[in-house]
C-alpha cells in the first residue's frame, strides 16, 4: 500500500485515485497561477487578467471585437469592458469604431502596448520555464501526451448531453 502525505490523500471512496486526480492537478493550476499572478503584480505593476487580455490581442494584431475578446478569455462582457477601459487609460490598447458594425467596438494593442506586452511575455514564459522545471523532458512530454489524452476525452464527454448519476440504491432496484 503506497503511504500519500499530501493534502490530496484524504480523498475516500471508491473512485478516490480519480478524486486525487483532480485535487492534484487542481493544486498544481492554483500554486502556478499563484506564482504568475504574484509576479506580474510584483515585477510589473499589471494583474493576470490584463496580462490574458493584451496576450489575446497580440494574437491578433489587427484587434477583435469585445465580444469575441470576452469569449477567448472565457469572462463577462463587463469584465472585458473594464479592463480594456484602463489599459485605453495607460494607451496599452486602443478602443476603435468597428466599420463593419456600428454597435461593436474593435479593440487592439497600440504600439506602447505591444512593446509593454512584449516584454512581459519574455519574463512570464521563463517563469512557467522554471516551474515546470521540476519535470525532465522525457516527463514533460508524458505529461502533455496524457493531459492531450484527457483534453479529448473532456471534450467528447461536454458534447453529449447530460445524463443524470445514478446511485447505488437506483443500481439495486434496477
Amino acid at each position: 500500500m503506497r503511504k500519500h502525505t499530501d493534502s490530496e490523500t484524504r480523498a475516500h471512496s471508491e473512485h478516490a485515485d480519480a478524486l486525487r486526480l483532480w485535487l492534484r492537478m487542481l493544486t498544481c493550476t492554483n500554486l502556478i497561477e499563484g506564482s504568475v499572478r504574484s509576479r506580474l503584480r510584483k515585477e510589473f505593476d499589471i494583474t493576470l487578467p490584463r496580462f490574458d487580455l493584451m496576450a489575446q490581442l497580440e494574437r491578433v494584431p489587427e484587434g477583435m471585437k469585445m465580444g469575441e475578446l470576452s469569449r477567448r478569455m472565457m469572462v463577462t462582457g463587463g469584465n472585458v469592458t473594464g479592463i480594456t477601459d484602463q489599459l485605453v487609460e495607460e494607451g496599452l490598447v486602443a478602443r476603435l469604431d468597428n466599420p463593419k458594425d456600428r454597435r461593436a467596438y474593435i479593440v487592439k494593442l497600440t504600439s506602447k502596448g505591444r512593446k509593454a506586452f512584449d516584454e512581459m511575455a519574455k519574463v512570464h514564459e521563463q517563469w512557467i520555464v522554471e516551474l515546470f522545471a521540476g519535470l525532465n523532458e522525457e516527463q514533460s512530454h508524458e505529461l502533455l501526451e496524457l493531459l492531450a489524452r484527457l483534453k479529448k476525452h473532456l471534450t467528447t464527454v461536454m458534447e453529449k448531453p447530460a445524463s443524470k448519476p445514478t446511485t447505488s440504491t437506483q443500481h439495486e432496484r434496477n
